[in-house]
Parts: C-alpha cells; sequence; structure tokens
C-alpha cells in the first residue's frame, strides 16, 4: 500500500497517533489520581475513627481500643493523609498535561513524586497489615492473643481501611506506569 507524501505543514498519521495516545493517558491519569486519592482519604478517615470499648469479665472494667493505641497505625493515617494531599495537589498539573501534551520536565517530576508517595502508602498500609494479622491470629511464640473475638467492630474497620490503601497503591503503581508511557512518546 503506498502512501501519499504529506504535504508540509500538515500532521503525519504518525504523529496523530501519538498525540491521541498521551491524550489519553493523560485522562486517564487525571481519572487515576481522583480515585487513588478516595483510596488514601477512606483509609485514612476509617482508620482514624476507629474505636471500640468492651466491657470485661465483671462488667465494672471497660477495655478501649483505638487506633492512636499503636504507633502503626498511627503511622498508617499519616502515610495515607500525606499521600492524599499529594495526590489532591498534584491534579491540577495533571490537568496542565491534559491540555499541554508535550510536558515531559513536569511529567518526570510527578513520576518521582508519585513513586515516593508509592512507597509511603505501602509501608503505612504494610505495617498495619502486621498488626491487624496479629490482632485476628495473634503470636503463640511472643504470647500475643488475637484480640478480634473482643473487639470485633475494631478489627474490621482496620481490616477495611487496608483495603483502600492497598487498592490506592496499586492505583499509584498505574499512574506510574502511564506517566512513563506518556513520557517515552513525548
Amino acid at each position: 500500500m503506498k502512501t501519499e507524501p504529506h504535504e508540509p505543514g500538515e500532521p503525519s498519521n504518525e504523529a496523530t497517533q501519538a498525540e491521541l495516545l498521551i491524550s489519553g493517558v493523560a485522562i486517564l491519569e487525571f481519572i487515576l489520581r481522583f480515585f487513588a486519592a478516595a483510596g488514601t482519604l477512606g483509609s485514612a478517615m476509617a482508620m482514624g475513627t476507629t474505636e471500640e470499648t468492651v466491657p470485661l469479665f465483671p462488667q465494672s472494667i471497660l477495655l478501649n481500643a483505638e487506633y492512636s493505641d499503636l504507633p502503626m497505625f498511627t503511622f498508617f493515617v499519616i502515610a495515607n493523609s500525606v499521600a492524599c494531599a499529594y495526590l489532591v495537589l498534584s491534579l491540577p498539573l495533571s490537568f496542565y498535561h491534559i491540555i499541554r501534551r508535550s510536558a515531559k520536565n513536569s511529567r518526570i517530576i510527578l513520576v518521582v513524586f508519585d513513586t515516593a508517595m508509592l512507597a509511603l502508602v505501602t509501608s503505612g498500609a504494610s505495617t498495619a497489615a502486621a498488626i491487624v494479622y496479629l490482632a485476628h491470629k495473634g503470636n503463640a511464640n511472643a504470647n500475643w492473643f488475637a484480640i478480634c473475638q473482643q473487639f470485633n467492630s475494631f478489627c474490621e474497620r482496620t481490616s477495611g481501611s487496608l483495603i483502600g490503601s492497598f487498592a490506592a497503591a496499586f492505583i499509584l503503581i498505574l499512574i506510574i506506569i502511564s506517566s512513563t508511557i506518556a513520557i517515552s512518546q513525548c
């Protein structure tokens, strides 16, 4: 199949396809940032408001469990809050990439910060997951007993907040991949 020569100033078909790819990736990245921000915000709020009080045997003693009792849960809330703030603050720059497709340097900066936020969210979720696992299963070797039989609501909320955080980490991976695709096409 022969292709006709292009007139000067006429965009080639390959250039138009690359621009459409970059535009589609930029729109996808913008949407993914919204979802990742929602995941981190929901996780931080769910963990930050987790509290349960249960009566002990004679019912005159009350046991209270809060997220702030464990430093790992506090780190989880802070990590997800910082990531959420970053994702919200990066939305205007991500919107700028939709308008200006050839912005390569700002995309590189976003990839660096996205990678740092991925590390932060993953480390926060991993530390909290270790504590949630201990709360569910305990550790017989260390004489740590499972507490989820007594603090059922507390354990359910902490487990649920982990789901949102790990989902946000997965979305951040997709954002990084889509950004690198857009950088390679610029």
